[in-house]
């Protein structure tokens, strides 16, 4: 069994999807992995007149149908009904998702909305996607009708820190990178010191050199734990820049990045995390 054997395509059919879709295809051949598109409804879109001549369940049962219908001939070229199943469910969006996909998903992977969805990613679909989905999720920046580039065996970035939870997001990354025949490379940010501290430059170039030493051997005890040889860049600065523009310097399939591993009451999607999906210049495959 490979890393991916099933993914979950949410799909509003809207031009993004649409755009969405060679790239879910070449995501699903490469690691050979099953599609299956979702639409969720709602069941309280109908319209005062209709509550008023026809009864709830009677409007919600069409509702149903009119989008089975419409879901069951959405991309049936890309994805045929015989070979991807349809799933069609009525609620929140983002929760229905969520649930679904613990039926046995390994990835869900979520067309982005122009740039709207980089401003205004708290409150909406994908962000609580990513707060509440057990499995990874993969999300891209693109434009409204442009797709991302296909993955084609390129670098596979992975951004980890030091705390426990590196291990297990540092083995997802490099099965993945395997899995798509490309070469996984380690990013780790050191935040700079802060620039009011009266420190001589000699002295902080000191500091900062020595705290490198320590992350080098933290992270080459994380690679010999989980069998992984990866080159490791190590970057000063502001950790979200710093990472970001590290990111920028290689020709990247995907920037892998963990989540918290537990929802809790604030949620997997935390600030640093939310600032790499934003901004990221890659697809950001979440773990």
């Amino acid at each position: 069994m490979g890393l991916i054997n099933s993914i979950l395509f949410p799909v509003d059919f809207s031009p993004s999807c649409i755009a969405m879709a060679p790239y879910v295809r070449r995501a699903a051949t490469l690691f050979h992995s099953r599609v299956s598109l979702i639409h969720v409804f709602d069941p309280a879109s109908y319209n005062g007149f209709e509550l008023y001549i026809r009864k709830p369940i009677e409007i919600a049962e069409e509702h149903h149908n009119v989008s089975r219908d419409r879901l069951d001939s959405f991309l049936a070229a890309e994805f045929p009904l015989a070979e991807c199943p349809r799933i069609v469910v009525s609620g929140d969006a983002a929760t229905r998702i969520a649930e679904v996909a613990r039926t046995g998903f390994d990835l869900i992977i979520m067309p982005t909305h122009a740039g709207a969805f980089r401003r205004m990613l708290i409150g909406s679909t994908t962000a609580k996607v990513l707060n509440d989905a057990d499995c990874p999720v993969l999300t891209s920046r693109h434009a409204l009708t442009i797709a991302p580039r296909p993955i084609e065996h390129r670098q596979w970035l992975c951004t980890i820190g030091l705390g426990e939870d590196s291990e297990r997001v540092l083995r997802y990354a490099h099965q993945a990178a395997i899995e798509a025949r490309g070469q996984l490379h380690i990013i780790h940010a050191i935040q700079a010191t802060d620039p009011d501290l009266p420190l001589q430059l000699d002295l902080e170039e000191r500091i900062q050199s020595e705290e490198r030493q320590q992350v080098r051997e933290r992270i080459d005890e994380l690679q010999q734990k989980a069998g992984i040889r990866a080159p490791v860049h190590v970057v000063v600065g502001s950790i979200k820049a710093a990472l970001l523009q590290a990111a920028g310097e290689y020709d990247a399939d995907a920037l892998i990045i963990g989540r918290s591993p537990q929802s809790g009451a604030d949620g997997r999607l935390r600030d640093l995390t939310y600032a790499m999906v934003r901004d990221s210049p890659f697809p950001v495959l979440s773990v």
